[in-house]
């Protein structure tokens, strides 16, 4: 759970800090956003097919460790 915090947190923090760069360059704040999402757009499928498996297998290791723990406290 820390490491998905830690990871969002620093997401978050470095689209804010490009979207700072984008505005002191003289961009308005909808262009800054979309200059920060935009490399998300461009993606190919095979690239977004290997995103979301990634951010799968990111996603069910914290889930199926806590179901394995919680069944451990349920069998005592």
């Amino acid at each position: 759970m820390k490491i998905m915090g830690i990871t969002l947190l620093m997401m978050g923090c470095l689209m804010a800090f490009s979207i700072e760069i984008d505005i002191f360059q003289g961009f308005d704040v909808s262009e800054a956003f979309y200059n920060a999402m935009s490399p998300f757009q461009v993606m190919e499928v095979t690239e977004l097919f290997v995103l979301f498996f990634l951010l799968f297998l990111f996603f069910t290791e914290p889930v199926y460790l806590f179901i394995k723990k919680r069944k451990g406290k349920e069998g005592r």
